[in-house]
């Protein structure tokens, strides 16, 4: 039985069924049943997670936007900050990380440091190595497009309690699992 209000009534809001409002898949599987087969209840769970993937891309191009950064300029010194302070890794082991040849590094290093978002120093126990360290510059701006992100995130779960996000987190756990261990 629902709560009851204080006069003893029950409230209209306790007893009738909740309505969920449609969504653009609830529509999509409308606009195709009959027309080819599939499992509705698939389809439903993957089109919904290829669309929040999308919005999840449309958040981080707005968290670039927000603070003039180019995605390749991100993901590089997204790579250094992962390492902790001084913000540091040789060159040749973010170029592997970042999957780019020497040459590719070398330009895409080049664009940062004219930015001053890094800078080049030699390791001192290896001249020939190179490593790439943030600048303060450098780390306060990818920190900012992290705050930026964080915000388009947070927006996504909002309606979602505590309860619910960690079990669509445990639920997308032991899809992901499925797939990545055949």
């Amino acid at each position: 039985m629902g709560r009851e209000a204080a006069d003893g009534r029950a409230r209209a809001s306790d007893t009738e069924p909740v309505e969920h409002p449609e969504d653009s898949v609830d529509r999509h599987i409308a606009r195709w049943t009959g027309k080819v087969p599939f499992d509705v209840p698939t389809e439903a769970v993957i089109t919904r997670i290829q669309l929040l993937a999308k919005h999840v891309s449309h958040g981080k191009e707005r968290a670039l936007a927000e603070t003039g950064l180019q995605a390749f300029e991100f993901e590089t010194m997204h790579r250094l900050a992962s390492r902790g302070a001084p913000w540091r890794a040789p060159s040749a082991e973010l170029a592997a990380e970042l999957l780019l040849s020497p040459a590719g590094m070398t330009g895409r290093l080049d664009t940062l440091e004219k930015s001053g978002l890094v800078r080049r120093l030699r390791a001192a126990a290896d001249r020939r190595r190179v490593d790439v360290e943030l600048t303060g510059e450098g780390h306060r701006r990818w920190t900012e497009a992290m705050r930026w992100r964080g915000i388009a995130e947070a927006e996504m779960v909002e309606p979602l309690d505590d309860g619910e996000r960690a079990a669509l987190a445990a639920l997308l756990k032991r899809m992901l699992l499925s797939v990545e261990t055949r």
